[in-house]
Order: C-alpha cells, then sequence, then structure tokens
C-alpha cells in the first residue's frame, strides 16, 4: 500500500504537455488534467488534444513505473506472482 502510494505521488508530480491544433494540455503522469488552453479552437480539436496527452502520459509514466519497479511491485500488492 506504501509502495502505491509512492509511486502514485511520483506520478502525479511529473507532467507533460502537448500541442495539437492550438490546444495545449497539460496532465500528470497520473493523467489528472492540470490546465487546458484551447485558445478558442472548437471541442474536437480539444478532445483530440486532451487524448493525445493522455497517450503520452500513459506512455511516460509506463516508463517512471519500470524505472521504480512498479510493474513488478504491483503485481505482488494485487496478489499476483
Amino acid at each position: 500500500r506504501d509502495e502505491a502510494m509512492t509511486i502514485q505521488k511520483a506520478l502525479d508530480e511529473e507532467t507533460v504537455e502537448v500541442e495539437k491544433h492550438g490546444v495545449k494540455v497539460k496532465i500528470t503522469l497520473a493523467q489528472r488534467v492540470v490546465s487546458i488552453d484551447s485558445g478558442g479552437r472548437r471541442d474536437d480539436d480539444v478532445v483530440e488534444a486532451i487524448n493525445d496527452a493522455i497517450k503520452e502520459s500513459q506512455k511516460q509514466a509506463a516508463r517512471k513505473m519500470q524505472q521504480m519497479g512498479g510493474f513488478d511491485s504491483l503485481k505482488g500488492m494485487m496478489g499476483g506472482s
């Protein structure tokens, strides 16, 4: 449990910023949206930028968790072997 909290905190401390179609989205590696600057763009553009930011944060979160031994640690916490 403590290890999961440590991983969550580490993922919340790092952010990814993605710009697409003039829309800027900043999101943590734990997929919490920090800010959205739509620049007056259409909703479709905003949605696309958010989805790209989430994908990028997931990639970076996976790398971070690997560095922290996260995947093996999470298996152990969830009763996996």
